[in-house]
C-alpha cells in the first residue's frame, strides 16, 4: 500500500507509543514486524484524528455507531455530510420517507454495454435500516434546511468496472436454498455496505472467537465492541474505531485485487470531497465525513484535504442504469453480507434499548412510514462558529484499553420475560414446552453467561439456553427454537416501498387493479374473485393479472379458477395475489418499461431474436403475443421470425413442441380469422419441405428420439392437405419415407405406420409383419420396443388405433413373462410421459373392441382371430346393397306410406326381373340436364327401356355421369 506524506507524530499518543514499544520488545525480543504493526496502528489513529475534515468511522448496522452518530450530529450540526455510498444513488434518498424500513437502494441494468454479456443483469443494492449510522446522517441532512448531503463513493458502474471478475462470484455468502423466502429479497444483487468491518485474516478471526468464547463474529462484535462503546464519549468512540479499522487493515492478507479496489475507493472518495470543497468553498470544519472504519485508516496519498495524489476517475460505460427502492429485511441483510442469523434483529433491539437508556433523540425522516409522530420542527443548522485553532487530539485509547470490563448487573425481570415469551412462542409452534422449561431457560442462560465470563446473559446466551432446554429431536413446526428466539428479539422486520416511491409501471399496475378493492401492497396472499359477466369492467383487471402471471415469478399471481387459451376466455376467475410479498420483482419490472404491455413486448422480442432462440420458443412468443397483447402486428412479426429460425435449424429436438404450437395457432386462426395469416401459410409450406428433408436423417440418427420423429410425421400428415393446397408436392414426402432405413425397432414400427398412411403398405401386410415378429424367437425380446413405436405412431396416424390395440393384445397373449413383465413399466412410462394425449384414443379403441361385460369375455373372440366367411360358390348371385333394410322393413314401409308409394318389396331370393335402379333420375331429366349445362358437359340420354339386359346406369345416363365426373375432377 502507498503511504501518505509523513506528518509529525502527535505528542498526545507518546505514552501509548512507549507502552506498545515496550510490549513489542518484551514479546518479540526486539524491533520486528510486531512493533511496526503496533506503532503503525497508533500512527493511523493519530493521523485520522488530526484530519481537519472530521472523519466519523462507522460499522454497518451497528447500534453503537448509530447512537454516536445521532449524538454527534446534534452537537456539531455540520453543513455538509459526505457519505460513503454510491454517488449515483443520491436522487433516490429523498424517497426513503415514503417507505417503511428496512429497504434497499438499488441500481439495476438489464441491457449492458461494456461488460461481458454473461454478467447481465447487473444489480447493486445498499440496504438501509433505522439502527444504522448512515440512516441517521441521511435523515439529518434531508430534514435540516441548509445541509447538503454528498455521496462520494464509486458509482454502480464502477462497482463492476473495478473488478476483473463478476463481483457476485467472489465468495460473498448468499441465501441458502432452504432459507426463508425473506432472505432472498435482494436476489442475486451485489451488496454495498457502509462500514464493512470484519477481519480479513482468517487466523485472527478464529483467535478472537476462540478466546472470546463466542460462536461467530457478530456475537464477538456485540460483546466486545458494541457494549463497551455504548456509553463512551465521542473522542473515545472515534479513536477505538480508528484502532480497530487499522488493525484489520494491517493484518489483512495480501490479495492484490481486493487491496487495489479498496485503495481506489478511498482515492475516489477523497478526490470527490476535495472537488466539492474547492467548488463550494465550504470550510472543512463544517463538514463531516461518514465512512467505514476500515477506510478511515487509509494510507493512500490522496488521504485528507491536503492529499497530494492525482487520482483520475475513469469514465462510466455506456450501460443504462435504472434506480429504485426495493423492500429488504433483516434476514436478507444477514444473508447478503454473511452475518449470523438474527444478528440484525438483535441489533435493532439493542438500538431501541440504547435510546431508552441514554435518552438520545434519533433522527427520523418526516413522514417516515412506521415511525412515531413527533412534534419536532425543522430547524436550520447552527450558524458556523469561528474555526478554532487545531488542537491535538487527546489520547483516549490508553484509558479505554486499561479500564476493566464494565460488569452490568443481571436484569432478572428482562431475562424472566424472555424465558416466558420463548416458552409461549414454542407452544404455539407445536413444542411440548411447560413452565419448567421457562425456569430451565432462565437458569441455563445465567449459567452459560458465567461460563463465558459475563455477568449478564446476552441475547446469544439466551438463544443457546433456549435451544438446549426446549429443542427436541425433531422440529414440530415450520420454525425451530433458534428462529423463534430471533423473531422474539425483534423479528425479521420486512420493509415496504410506499406507493409514491414506486416506479411508474408498479403504480400503473396498482391503479389498474384498483377495481378489485384489495390492499395489494400488504404482504401475504389476497384472494380476488372476478365475475366478468356481472361486472364487465373487471375484464381489464383480468388482462393485467394474466400479464403479471406471465412476467412475475411463480406465486405472485396464481390462478385458482379460470384459464386463458387461444380462442377461450373465462367469464369467472379466481386469483391468489401476493404482489406485496413480491414487491421487488414488480419494482424491477418497472426498470424495463413504463407499462406491462411494453415490458411484455420487449421480452417477447428478446426471446424471439435471441442468439439461441428455437422455433418452439418463437412460436410460444407468438402465442403469448396473441393471448396478452391482441392485434396482429407483433404476432405477424414474430411469426416471420419463427420461419427464419425454422429454416436455420438442423435438428428435430423441438419438433413435438412445434407441432403442438402450430396446431393450436392453426385452429385459432381458422375459427377467428377469415383467412390464414400469410406467415403461417409460409410456415406450413416451409415446414413441410424442411421436415421432409430431415426425415431420413432423423430415422437414422440415434440422438433423435421416437417422439421427435413421430412429431415430424405428425406435422407432415396433419398439415398435408394445407401444404398441398399451397403448392407442395406429395412426392417429396413419399421419397423421404422411401429413403428412410431405421435400425431402431421403435423407429421401424413408426416407419411402417407412415407407409400405411401413404398406401405403400396395407393393413394386412402390417399385421403379417407383427405376427412374424412374435413368431421369431430372436426378435421376441425386442418386440416391446416395436410396440412403443406403434404407440407413438398414433400421433401421425391415429387411424391405426385398432392395429395398435391388436398388437398390444397379441403381446399380452403370446409374449413370455420374462419378456412381458420387465416391459410393462416401460409401456406405462411411455404412455404417461410421451403419449399422454394418445392414451385416451388407445383406451377408447380398446373399449370399442373388447366386450363391455365380464360375462361375455369367456365366449368373446377377437375380431382379428375370427374366421372369415366362406366364399360364395361360382355362379351364385349375391344381393348387392345393404342387407339391413330387408331385415328391418318397418322403417321403409313407414317411409313409403308417408310418401304415398304403393310398390311392394322385390323378391328376396335374387335380383328383380325389372330392376328400377335410380328411376328418379330417369323420370326427372330436367334436373340432370340443368346440372350438365351448369358444368358445361355435353351428352344425351340413352334410348331404351330399363330392362334386365340394359347397360349400366352410367352408360344409360352419360350426361349425369359426366357432370359428376367433372364435379369430382375425375377423368
Amino acid at each position: 500500500m502507498s503511504d501518505t506524506s509523513e506528518r509529525p507524530a502527535s505528542p498526545s499518543f507518546a505514552a501509548l507509543r512507549g507502552q506498545l514499544h515496550d510490549a513489542a520488545a518484551e514479546f518479540a525480543g526486539g524491533r520486528d514486524a510486531l512493533e511496526e504493526i503496533l506503532l503503525g496502528m497508533v500512527d493511523d489513529v493519530d493521523r485520522a484524528a488530526a484530519e481537519p475534515l472530521e472523519i466519523f468511522p462507522v460499522c454497518h448496522h451497528s447500534p453503537a455507531s448509530a447512537l454516536a452518530m445521532a449524538s454527534r450530529l446534534r452537537e456539531k450540526q455540520p453543513k455538509v455530510v459526505y457519505l460513503e455510498l454510491c454517488e449515483d444513488m443520491a436522487p433516490l434518498l429523498t424517497e426513503l420517507r415514503n417507505c417503511r424500513l428496512p429497504v434497499a437502494v438499488q441500481a439495476f441494468a438489464s441491457e449492458i454495454d461494456g461488460f461481458p454479456p454473461d454478467w447481465a443483469p447487473l444489480s447493486v443494492v445498499a440496504p438501509i435500516t433505522e439502527a444504522s449510522a448512515e440512516y441517521q446522517a441521511i435523515a439529518y441532512a434531508l430534514d435540516t434546511p441548509g445541509v447538503e448531503l454528498v455521496l462520494v463513493d464509486r458509482s454502480s458502474d464502477h462497482v463492476f468496472q473495478w473488478d476483473t471478475r463478476r463481483p457476485a462470484d467472489d465468495g460473498t455468502p448468499a441465501a441458502e436454498a432452504g432459507a426463508e423466502p425473506e432472505a432472498a429479497l435482494h436476489g442475486e444483487a451485489v451488496g454495498v455496505e457502509i462500514g464493512d468491518l470484519r477481519p480479513r485474516f482468517a487466523e485472527l478471526e478464529e483467535h478472537l472467537l476462540r478466546h472470546g468464547r463466542v460462536r461467530h463474529w457478530s456475537e464477538w462484535w456485540h460483546q466486545y465492541v458494541e457494549v463497551p462503546l455504548g456509553d463512551s464519549d465521542h473522542d473515545t468512540y472515534r479513536q477505538v474505531m480508528f484502532l480497530i479499522g487499522s488493525l484489520f487493515r494491517r493484518l489483512a492478507p495480501g490479495r492484490d485485487d481486493r487491496v487495489r479496489v479498496d485503495e481506489d475507493r478511498e482515492r475516489h472518495m477523497w478526490t470527490r470531497m476535495r472537488e466539492h470543497l474547492a467548488a463550494t468553498g465550504t470550510d472543512p470544519a463544517d463538514c463531516l465525513y461518514v465512512c467505514g472504519a476500515f477506510h478511515a485508516a487509509s494510507r493512500v496519498t490522496e488521504f485528507g484535504i491536503d492529499g497530494t495524489g492525482d487520482f483520475t476517475v475513469s469514465p462510466r460505460t455506456a450501460t443504462t442504469w435504472q434506480y429504485g427502492l426495493i423492500p429488504s429485511s433483516h434476514a436478507a441483510i444477514e444473508a447478503q453480507f454473511g452475518l449470523a442469523s438474527g444478528s440484525v434483529s438483535i441489533a435493532a433491539t439493542e438500538w431501541a434499548k440504547n435510546l431508552k437508556r441514554t435518552r438520545v433523540r434519533p433522527y427520523r425522516l418526516e413522514g417516515q412510514a412506521g415511525a412515531r409522530k413527533t412534534a419536532a420542527r425543522k430547524t436550520a443548522a447552527k450558524p458556523p462558529a469561528p474555526a478554532p485553532a487545531p488542537v491535538p487530539a487527546e489520547d483516549r485509547l490508553t484509558g479505554f484499553l486499561r479500564q476493566p470490563p464494565v460488569l452490568h448487573g443481571l436484569d432478572e425481570a428482562e431475562l424472566l420475560g424472555w424465558s416466558v415469551d420463548i416458552v409461549r412462542a414454542a407452544r404455539r409452534s407445536g413444542y411440548q414446552a411447560s413452565t419448567a422449561d421457562a425456569i430451565a431457560v432462565f437458569e441455563t442462560s445465567i449459567l452459560l453467561a458465567g461460563m463465558r465470563d459475563r455477568a449478564k446473559p446476552t441475547p446469544y446466551d439466551f438463544q443457546d439456553a433456549a435451544v438446549t432446554c426446549i429443542e427436541k429431536d425433531t422440529v414440530p413446526g415450520r420454525r425451530d427454537v433458534r428462529r423463534l428466539v430471533e423473531i422474539m428479539m425483534g423479528g425479521d422486520r420486512i420493509g415496504q416501498v410506499g406507493y409514491e416511491a414506486l416506479p411508474p409501471l408498479a403504480r400503473d399496475v396498482h391503479d389498474r387493479l384498483a377495481p378489485l378493492e384489495l390492499n395489494l401492497q400488504q404482504r401475504g396472499v389476497r384472494r380476488a374473485l372476478l365475475d366478468m359477466a356481472s361486472r364487465p369492467e373487471l375484464r381489464a383487471c383480468s388482462d393485467v393479472l394474466w400479464m403479471l402471471r406471465r412476467l412475475l415469478p411463480p406465486g405472485a399471481a396464481r390462478t385458482v379458477m379460470g384459464e386463458r387459451r387461444l380462442g377461450e376466455r373465462s367469464i369467472q376467475e379466481s386469483w391468489d395475489l401476493s404482489l406485496g410479498t413480491h414487491q421487488r420483482a414488480l419494482i424491477e419490472l418497472g426498470y424495463e418499461g413504463v407499462s406491462l404491455e411494453q415490458v411484455l413486448e420487449q421480452r417477447l422480442r428478446r426471446t424471439a431474436y435471441g442468439p439461441r432462440a428455437t422455433t418452439a420458443e418463437v412460436l410460444a412468443a407468438v402465442e403469448d403475443a396473441t393471448l396478452h397483447l391482441g392485434g396482429r402486428r407483433l404476432a405477424d412479426e414474430l411469426g416471420g421470425r419463427a420461419l427464419e429460425v425454422l429454416a436455420g435449424e438442423r435438428t428435430v429436438d423441438g419438433a413435438p413442441e412445434v407441432l403442438r404450437r402450430v396446431r393450436g395457432l392453426l385452429a385459432y386462426y381458422r375459427t377467428s380469422e377469415p383467412v390464414l395469416p400469410p406467415w403461417i401459410e409460409s410456415f406450413v409450406r416451409a415446414g413441410y419441405a424442411h421436415y421432409c428433408t430431415l426425415l431420413p436423417t432423423a430415422f437414422r440418427d440415434e440422438d433423435a428420439t421416437v417422439g421427435q420423429v413421430a412429431a415430424m410425421l405428425g406435422f407432415l400428415f396433419s398439415m398435408e392437405s394445407l401444404a398441398l393446397s399451397l403448392g407442395c408436392d406429395r412426392t417429396q414426402l413419399e421419397l423421404a419415407v422411401a429413403q428412410s432405413h431405421p435400425g431402431d425397432p421403435a423407429k421401424t414400427a413408426l416407419l411402417w405406420a407412415a407407409q400405411v398412411q401413404l398406401g405403400t403398405l396395407s393393413r394386412g401386410e402390417l399385421r403379417g409383419r407383427c405376427d412374424e415378429l412374435l413368431g421369431n424367437p430372436l426378435v421376441v425380446p425386442s418386440y416391446p420396443r416395436y410396440l412403443s413405436g406403434f404407440v407413438h405412431a398414433l400421433e401421425p396416424v391415429p387411424g391405426l388405433a385398432d392395429v395398435v390395440v391388436e398388437a398390444v393384445s397379441n403381446a399380452f397373449g403370446r409374449l413370455p413373462d420374462p419378456v412381458l413383465l420387465p416391459w410393462l413399466p416401460t409401456l406405462i412410462t411411455t404412455l404417461r410421459s410421451n403419449a399422454a394425449d394418445l392414451a385416451p384414443l388407445l383406451i377408447r379403441e380398446a373399449g370399442r373392441i373388447f366386450p363391455a361385460r365380464l360375462a361375455a369375455l369367456d365366449t368373446w373372440v377377437p375380431p382379428w382371430l375370427a374366421h372369415p366367411a366362406a366364399p360364395a360358390p361360382p355362379g351364385a348371385t349375391t344381393v348387392r346393397g345393404a342387407a339391413l333394410l330387408p331385415r328391418h322393413p318397418d322403417t321403409c314401409d313407414a317411409l313409403a306410406d308417408l310418401l304415398g308409394v304403393t310398390d311392394g318389396w322385390g323378391p328376396a331370393g335374387g335380383p328383380s326381373e325389372d330392376p328400377a335402379g335410380a328411376a328418379l333420375l330417369f323420370a326427372h331429366r330436367a334436373a340432370c340436364e340443368a346440372v350438365a349445362d351448369l358444368l358445361g358437359c355435353d351428352g344425351s340420354w340413352a334410348a331404351g327401356a330399363m330392362t334386365a339386359g340394359a347397360p349400366p346406369l352410367t352408360a344409360r345416363h352419360p350426361a349425369t355421369a359426366h357432370a359428376v365426373a367433372a364435379l369430382l375432377a375425375t377423368p
